[in-house]
This record gives C-alpha cells, sequence and structure tokens, in this order.
C-alpha cells in the first residue's frame, strides 16, 4: 500500500470496513441503465495479461457508463511480448494520458508494485493467486441485495480454494463484517493452513457438512489441469465435491447459490443447480457494472 495514489484498489484485507460500505453504498447509487457522466473525458486503461470475460468487459462497461473513454492493452499484440517489464508499460501508459489502470496480472503483486511506481490509481482486477476484491465487492453487493446484512451468515466456499483469489479475497470481505465462513475441499485444493487466513475459519472435507443449514454457498471453479498428479481424480472429486440438487437441498430454503465463473457444468454443479431459483450466479455478473462504476468513480475521486 506504500505510497499508492489515492484511490488505489489493491486488495480487500487492508481495507477498512468503512471504505468497504461506503463503495458499496455508492454502487447502489450507480445504474448502468441511465449513465452518469462523472468521469467525462477521463482516461481508464484496462491492461490484462491474463484471458477475461466479465471482469474486463464488465470494467470497460462501468468505464463508459460513466462518460471515460477506455483504451484495451492485452500481453498479445503488446510491446509486452517484446519483453517490455511490468513498469516500463505502466510509465508507457501514464505518459499517454491515462487517468486510472485498470490491471490483471499473473503475478502475485503486481499492482502493487505498478502502485508504488505509478502516480495514478490501479485498480487491481485479479493478480496470481492473492487478490481479486472487486469480485469480493460485487458478491458481498449481491448478498445484501438478497439478506439484511452480512454479520451473522453462515457461508461455505467449496472448491479449489488454494488457488483461488477469488476465495482470499471474499474470506477477507466477509470475516470483517462477522460472517461465519467454512470452507470444504480436499486436502490438495484446501490445506490446513488456510486456516489461518483469518481468526475463526472452518474447515471441512464433506460436503454434507459444508452446505447443511448455510445462507450462502460460494462454489470456485476446479481447473481439471490442477488435478493432474494429485491423489485426487476428477471423477472422484465430482462424486465427492460436486453440488447437485439433493446436496443443494441441505442449505437454508432462502440460501443464495454464488460462483465467480466461469462456471464448469457438471464439474463443481450440475447444470440443474446452475440454473436454479436460489442461483445468483447471473445477478453477480450483472451486479458487477454498477460495483465497477463505484471503483472507478472512488479512484478519480467523483464518488457522489
Amino acid at each position: 500500500m506504500i505510497n499508492a495514489a489515492r484511490g488505489s484498489l489493491l486488495g480487500i484485507e487492508h481495507l477498512g470496513a468503512e471504505a468497504i460500505l461506503g463503495m458499496l453504498k455508492l454502487a447502489r447509487r450507480m445504474n448502468p441503465q441511465k449513465p452518469r457522466p462523472l468521469l467525462r473525458g477521463k482516461k481508464v486503461l484496462l491492461l490484462f495479461y491474463e484471458p477475461s470475460t466479465r471482469t474486463r468487459s464488465s470494467f470497460e462497461i462501468a468505464a463508459k457508463s460513466l462518460g471515460a473513454i477506455t483504451t484495451l492493452v492485452q500481453s498479445s499484440g503488446s510491446s509486452i511480448e517484446k519483453g517490455e517489464s511490468l513498469l516500463d508499460t505502466g510509465y508507457t501508459l501514464r505518459a499517454l494520458g491515462a487517468d486510472v489502470i485498470v490491471i490483471r496480472h499473473p503475478n502475485a503483486g503486481a499492482p502493487l508494485l505498478m502502485a508504488q511506481h505509478v502516480d495514478i490509481p490501479i485498480i487491481n482486477a485479479g493478480d496470481g493467486m492473492h487478490e481479486h476484491p472487486s469480485q469480493a465487492l460485487l458478491d458481498a453487493y449481491t448478498i445484501l441485495r438478497h439478506k439484511k446484512t452480512l454479520k451473522g451468515l453462515h457461508v461455505a466456499i467449496i472448491g479449489d480454494i488454494y488457488h483461488s483469489r477469488v476465495a482470499r479475497s471474499a474470506i477477507h470481505l466477509l470475516s470483517k463484517f462477522g460472517a461465519k465462513i467454512t470452507l470444504c475441499g480436499p486436502p490438495e485444493l484446501l490445506p490446513e493452513v488456510a486456516a489461518t487466513l483469518t481468526p475463526g475459519l472452518h474447515i471441512t472435507r464433506t460436503i454434507e457438512d459444508a452446505i447443511r443449514g448455510v445462507d450462502v454457498l460460494m462454489l470456485l471453479r476446479v481447473q481439471r489441469e490442477r488435478l493432474v498428479g494429485m491423489k485426487i481424480s476428477l471423477q472422484d472429486y465430482i462424486r465427492r465435491y460436486q453440488v447437485t440438487m439433493p446436496r443443494l437441498k441441505l442449505a437454508k430454503k432462502d440460501a443464495l447459490l454464488m460462483h465467480p465463473g466461469p462456471i464448469i457444468r457438471g464439474l463443481e454443479l450440475t447444470a440443474v443447480v446452475a440454473d436454479c431459483p436460489q442461483s445468483a450466479i447471473v445477478d453477480e455478473v450483472r451486479n458487477g457494472v454498477p460495483v465497477r462504476m463505484a471503483i472507478l468513480a472512488r479512484a478519480l475521486g467523483r464518488a457522489r
């Protein structure tokens, strides 16, 4: 966080509860269907070193809904392919007139490094296995559209937690507001050390125990290639951890089913579960736009 420009969003772990609530409150005032020219003339640079559909598109739509000009820079087809360093890319984008940089990078800490050397706000759109702060904010926003408060909610997070920046940000945010969090997955994808992320985390290896009585069920994508060479096979994972309708019925009747996407139907959940009335998966995508509008408005001092 040292020397980061005011308005930067680098992670949830070191963000105060008041700042989080402020962004969620601001997001409620943002409506993509009724554009507000709060960022007219501002230049938003989308710097993506990794593939993205939801995050990149919603940041772009959010920026344009606020009247900003957007430019997408990807590693393929740019000087990054020629070996240009992260900082030199940042300096170049700043010199071209960027007012804010939204960055996704495969290495943890890349947004922080850029924020320490470039004098404009940096927004972390996902860095390695570290954090994905805007996803945590839109998930909290989605939950609060259905539940009165985060405090006391029982939330189960199931899947590949070890490799998940989404899980880390969600755990940090939910724990700040008094949610009870249960993590579930095989040891290969959920080591015991995960319980040290924040006080009060509970780990279980049995999906039925994780789901029983929960208010919110968050699923994480499992990449098939992650299972190669592990003791647990793909079929074994599906048998033990796939969310089916009988398993979902163990949760509270008004429980929310969430997933950051992309979902893999037939792996971490069945197609029926993905499309069931309790599913908030599409809502999460939709809510990403007003939340990211709020993030960008805050970054450029136009939070009103």
